[in-house]
């Protein structure tokens, strides 16, 4: 494939370079790669549209949760996941707080606690994953890309006693080797190449199947590109694709991570357990939905 710089693109579009290059460094540009610091883009590239398009349906849940988020309304959907998905999430990689402590920190910026201890990480990866909601919202029209991915971990882990470590990676891929459940995963040395290979394979479609997502999902868990914070990084960016495929998301509650997990470990042998654990969440998340009488 004969490929082009960003000034050549630039040049063809009518556009600055300083455009093209936001465009690639959020994934808007289908092929797009970075060789060191200079962009490669596709000679047959489309110039990307100023806004997503938005869908035609106002009530889409995606255009749902941008307008309570833009309001700031407490009480509706946009409210419950921001809650739900940061205590299930950070309470399956270890966080102590409380669902109503969660809530707490959302709603008042403040935390009761009475007679038990509590980590200042766990506030802090709390607040920071609030944020990160945000994140996946504000982009769920954009394919990923690596500057997201390292966008949403820098802000995930700013503040928390791992950006303190000296060798501790925020918002970049991992310095030193780590594993999951056991398991081996890619070799810091590598894990840039196998992310560029999967981003790129996978944004070669506009659309994806609820299989595939999981599919990727798997697959950006296995290469463990960061050093801590893969697992929360990796069903943030599960959240948004569905959005973006107009998909119902789900949210992996504490009480079905063993299956998510044994669903990770089988997946490269057997799709059933992952994907049928997936579409239990997703059905309560429909439940949800109804609740709140969101079409899906």
């Amino acid at each position: 494939m004969e490929y082009i710089s960003a000034v050549q693109a630039a040049k063809k579009w009518k556009i600055s370079e300083r455009s093209v290059r936001n465009y690639c460094a959020h994934g808007r540009i289908a092929g797009a790669f970075l060789t060191g610091k200079t962009w490669n883009i596709p000679a047959d590239a489309s110039k990307p549209d100023r806004k997503p398009k938005q869908s035609k349906h106002a009530n889409t849940l995606l255009n749902i949760l941008k307008a309570e988020q833009s309001s700031k309304q407490h009480g509706g959907i946009y409210h419950k996941i921001q809650i739900d998905l940061t205590y299930n999430s950070n309470h399956i990689e270890g966080s102590q707080l409380t669902h109503d402590q969660t809530r707490y920190i959302f709603e008042t910026n403040t935390i009761g606690v009475e007679d038990n201890t509590v980590k200042v990480d766990d506030i802090v990866e709390t607040a920071n994953h609030f944020k990160c909601i945000d994140m996946i919202i504000d982009n769920a029209n954009y394919k990923p890309s690596e500057h997201f991915l390292k966008e949403l971990h820098g802000v995930l882990k700013n503040g928390t006693s791992d950006s303190r470590k000296a060798w501790f990676a925020v918002g970049d891929y991992k310095r030193k080797p780590n594993e999951v459940g056991g398991h081996v995963t890619t070799s810091p040395e590598q894990v840039a190449a196998k992310m560029k290979t999967l981003l790129s394979k996978y944004n070669r479609k506009n659309k994806h199947t609820f299989e595939e997502l999981l599919d990727f999902h798997y697959q950006f868990e296995a290469i463990h590109p960061f050093q801590d914070g893969n697992g929360r990084i990796g069903r943030l960016i599960l959240f948004k694709e569905c959005l973006r495929n107009n998909i119902v998301p789900f949210i992996i509650t504490d009480k079905i991570k063993m299956f998510y997990y044994k669903g990770l470990n089988e997946w490269s042998k057997n799709h059933e357990r992952l994907t049928d654990t997936c579409l239990a969440a997703q059905d309560q998340m429909k439940a949800v939905l109804d609740y709140f009488k969101i079409k899906y």
